[in-house]
């Protein structure tokens, strides 16, 4: 058992090495790698988040968020629930979104499982360590073996007995090995095993043994310098480049998407209210004209009419509470908070809107977005990867020659004692070629094939988006342009309404009034309003999205847009 000794010293050290390396330590190692991966290629793609992490803090999503006391009339019934309501800016949902919204992690986390994927990859380019040991302690019968003295030459025998008595042994292994795959040069692998076995029982011989290997591989035609590994990595650095890019595009969409619901929800609050004041001058003109009605000067048809135009009014602006407070809680759940969220959006987001109309032509716009987009530019890069593998599978119809050497180092089988190591004396060694003309090829002659074709599927795939994109900036500019237009022409109509309004409001004084003329005016003002407020948020939105579509929506780390005062200029 002695000659074990030192060779169970040193497993027991290293598997009390290996127990300290806890799960923690695994995952700090995972995110140190990944984290300075992203960080690395992050300069290589505009406006990637600067800070990326897929850890979440506990710090509670509302907190430093003020508080509106205030209660508004319109929303009836529901105004006491805006009581202590956190008020959010556009800015603090924004904010919000990018740390708490569920969809935005996830978009996170596959970024991170890409570059996860990507150290894995690259650990293949470097020394690979392995060890591992073996220890068993067994026994079998076997005949009784004793040293006697012969009778006629009194020189020592063995003498072997009838008897079956037990022989008890220890044998045990060791091995540590080494592999590094070269770029360009081929893979190398070492490795150094011992063995030992000692009887315990009878008789008391103790072995051992130790061997030194080392071998080289380099294919020197088919997979020359190990192409297929080398590619692997070369495709798996791109798409993490790739996946960086989408993320970045996705900050960009994620960012839009949060403020058109933010500018729909401001918008249905503001149909709440011109709601609500359309049901109070409906109330008024029904509660007037049934005063007129009782003098007689107005007839019943009228007044049922209005009485009519309340209740309907009334009801719109139930649905409209009813709206709004439904877009209210898809935006809590929009942006990551629970539903028990009291929140209320800022009212003078709304108010700072104003119609900036860009000053860049369609043909001008096509052209940034055709040099800025990056989902562009990663299909015109994917049929570089196209390319390349053409070539790879070209080169895997190649016969296969494989340059191989090894050589072997022994121990001293006659030392006895000790941990006898391998002896420089001892060594054997091997050159050669191993040789596959490749007789059927079938396999690789339709990858061969299947690579062309996807090819030329990626060249058309470029053609593809190059014409998405421009259709997507031509609609873009188009939804603009009616935005703009609407808004104006709704400016016009309120005017006109409010004039109309007015008008039936002095003759409803008077007693001249028409029914009819007023509902229609009252409807008409009500309409032209929300006309207005949808305009001018369908502009804004349309505007992000012009700017996202050309791929100049620049966003800060919180979420929020950078402006852009003049289009030309980038």
């Amino acid at each position: 058992m002695k000659s074990m000794t030192g060779y169970g010293r040193l497993w027991f050290l290293l598997l009390i090495l290996a127990a300290g390396c806890t799960a923690n330590h695994y995952r700090q190692s995972a995110d140190k790698e990944v984290y300075g991966i992203v960080r690395q290629k992050s300069g290589l793609v505009q406006d990637m988040d600067p800070h990326f992490s897929i850890e979440q803090t506990n710090q509670t999503p509302l907190a430093g968020v003020g508080v509106s006391e205030q209660v508004q009339e319109f929303l009836g019934a529901d105004a006491d629930a805006e009581r202590g309501a956190r008020q959010l800016t556009l800015e603090d949902s924004l904010g919000i979104a990018v740390q708490y919204s569920r969809a935005y992690q996830t978009r996170k986390e596959q970024l991170y499982l890409s570059a996860l994927s990507l150290t894995l990859v690259r650990h293949q380019f470097t020394p690979i360590f392995s060890s591992g040991a073996t220890i068993n302690y067994g026994g079998q019968t076997e005949r009784a073996v004793t040293l006697g003295i012969d009778e006629v030459t009194g020189q020592p025998k063995v003498i072997v007995s009838d008897n079956l008595v037990e022989q008890q042994r220890v044998s045990g292994s060791a091995n540590v090995g080494a592999s590094w795959l070269i770029r360009g040069v081929g893979r190398i692998s070492t490795s150094l095993t011992a063995d030992f076995l000692r009887f315990v029982t009878g008789d008391p011989r103790v072995t051992t043994s130790s061997q030194l290997n080392a071998t080289f591989l380099s294919p020197l035609l088919r997979d020359s310098g190990f192409k297929t590994q080398t590619e692997a990595l070369l495709q798996a650095e791109r798409s993490l480049l790739y996946d960086l890019r989408e993320f970045t595009r996705f900050r960009k969409d994620f960012s839009v998407q949060i403020a058109t619901a933010y500018y729909r929800v401001l918008g249905n609050r503001d149909s709440v209210r011109n709601s609500f004041l359309n049901l109070q001058s409906a109330r008024k003109n029904a509660e007037r004209s049934r005063a007129l009605a009782q003098e007689g000067r107005f007839t019943q048809s009228d007044l049922g009419r209005l009485e009519q135009q309340e209740l309907t009014t009334q009801g719109s602006w139930i649905g409209a509470v009813r709206d709004y407070r439904q877009s209210l809680d898809n935006f809590k759940v929009l942006i990551g908070l629970r539903l028990d969220e009291k929140i209320v959006l800022d009212d003078r987001e709304l108010e700072r809107l104003r119609i900036d109309h860009p000053t860049i032509n369609v043909e001008e716009s096509i052209q940034v977005a055709l040099a800025a987009r990056l989902d562009l530019l990663n299909t015109r890069e994917q049929l570089d990867d196209s390319v390349r593998k053409v070539a790879l599978a070209k080169n895997l119809l190649l016969p296969k020659v494989d340059a191989v050497a090894s050589v072997t180092v022994n121990s001293d089988p006659n030392v006895t004692t000790g941990v006898p190591l391998p002896n420089l004396d001892r060594y054997s060694w091997n050159a050669g070629l191993n040789v596959d003309p490749g007789l059927d090829r079938v396999a690789e002659r339709n990858a061969y094939r299947s690579t062309l074709i996807s090819r030329n599927q990626a060249a058309r795939a470029v053609v593809q988006k190059e014409d998405e994109i421009s259709l997507q900036i031509r609609d873009s500019w188009r939804t603009l342009d009616q935005a703009k237009r609407s808004y104006e022409i709704s400016a016009i109509g309120v005017k006109l309404a409010e004039r109309r309004v007015e008008e039936q409001d002095l003759l409803a004084e008077l007693g001249r009034a028409k029914a009819l003329d007023q509902v229609d005016a009252q409807n008409s003002l009500i309409d032209s309003k929300n006309q207005l407020t949808q305009a001018l948020v369908t502009h804004t939105i349309a505007r992000l999205q012009f700017w996202n579509n050309m791929g100049i929506l620049y966003i800060k780390e919180n979420g929020q847009w950078e402006d852009i005062p003049n289009a030309k200029g980038n």
